[in-house]
């Protein structure tokens, strides 16, 4: 009794180790898990059952045996190769959601056959967006990380600077002249922080795409007006000449936020214009565009400077002392977002900008 107890102990190991058991007993659980297999299985069993019924009502025993044992082949092979296709989703499964803990060796292009080859192209296409979205998310928060460490220098610069006028203010020995003249310094560097935060936020509204641009029919005269009145007092006290040549030509866009651009602009070259210097501005239009031309008399830019002009907080090297390096980075972002262009470089003598607002998108 022994010996046969044995002998059916290994002949059960060798059916367990076998493959094609395992395929059995693999078909088998998912059985039991899976309720569209169980529900394919009784539509097969319902089918087959009809057509051996209706073989041996019309032909009788042995023709019913025949179709009852092509309908159980036919049922098997279907079980066997739903059973193979869940087999090869699951492991799809696991190889996406090693892909989404950061396996990048994952290679999805083993799934080749049928609906599959379309499920793997899809899939692909959405991992390789989640991939570009995190290398995108990464850039940005490195970017934050620089800008916010740029905006904290420039602002703890004036602040610095304020801190350092009040404690002069409060020294009650200081003379009148002395205290008016600490008092002006201090208006000066809070208009700065005034400034720089508001050039801030709009740059900030401008990169999320939640500021706002009319299209209105817009002068040039009008936009240029609006942009130099704020500069006409330091123009007049630095002894700056300004000059208009515009004519009739208008474009479509936004007046103040135009405004808030070209002002930038004409205030980079007041900046760096000399005393008795010139700052001119002629405007043309053709069919294309509206092209609006400002310079200045000068020194000019660095040629290594040009083209970081208008990155955002670069001074270049001949950056006056109060230069924070937002000022043309915003004129370009609001040109931009008008569908327009704004290109700086070196005239005969001095700086020129030309800015041109296109009437079709380019």
């Amino acid at each position: 009794m022994n010996k046969i107890q044995e002998c059916v102990e290994k002949l059960l190991e060798v059916i367990r180790e076998d493959s094609a058991y395992q395929r059995y007993l693999a078909c088998e659980e998912m059985l039991k898990s899976n309720p569209e297999l169980k529900k394919q299985l009784r539509y097969f069993a319902a089918i087959a059952a009809v057509c051996v019924f209706a073989t041996w009502m019309s032909a009788g025993g042995v023709c019913a045996l025949y179709v009852l044992a092509a309908c159980a082949l036919c049922s098997l092979c279907g079980i066997l190769f739903t059973c193979r296709r869940y087999r090869v989703l699951a492991k799809m499964s696991r190889d996406i959601d090693k892909l989404l803990h950061g396996n990048e060796q994952i290679d999805l292009s083993a799934y080749d056959e049928g609906e599959l080859s379309v499920l793997q192209s899809e899939l692909h296409k959405m991992t390789v967006r989640l991939r570009e979205q995190a290398d995108r998310l990464g850039k940005d928060k490195r970017y934050l990380s620089n800008a916010i460490a740029d905006i904290s220098h420039q602002l703890r610069t004036p602040l610095t600077s304020a801190n350092l006028l009040c404690t002069r203010l409060a020294q009650p020995e200081l003379s009148p002249e002395k205290r008016q003249s600490a008092l002006n310094d201090l208006t000066a560097l809070l208009r700065r922080i005034d400034w720089l935060i508001g050039a801030l936020l709009k740059m900030s509204r401008l990169d999320s795409g939640t500021a706002e641009f009319k299209k209105e029919r817009i002068a040039v005269r009008d936009a240029i007006r609006k942009a130099a009145e704020p500069l006409a007092v330091p123009m007049d006290l630095r002894g700056l000449r300004f000059t208009c040549q515009i004519g009739e030509e208008t474009f479509v866009g936004d007046l103040a936020w135009t405004a808030e651009a070209l002002g930038n602009i004409l205030k980079n070259c007041m900046e760096h214009t000399p005393e008795s210097g010139v700052i001119s501005v002629c405007a043309s239009e053709n069919a294309l565009y509206t092209e609006i031309v400002i310079c200045d008399t000068g020194e000019g830019f660095c040629r290594e400077d040009l083209p970081h002009l208008f990155e955002r907080f670069y001074k270049g090297k001949n950056a006056s002392e109060n230069s924070i390096g937002i000022g043309l980075a915003l004129s370009r972002m609001i040109v931009s977002a008008q569908n327009g262009t704004v290109k700086a470089e070196n005239a005969p003598q001095g700086a020129m900008f030309t800015v041109r607002f296109y009437k079709s998108a380019v």
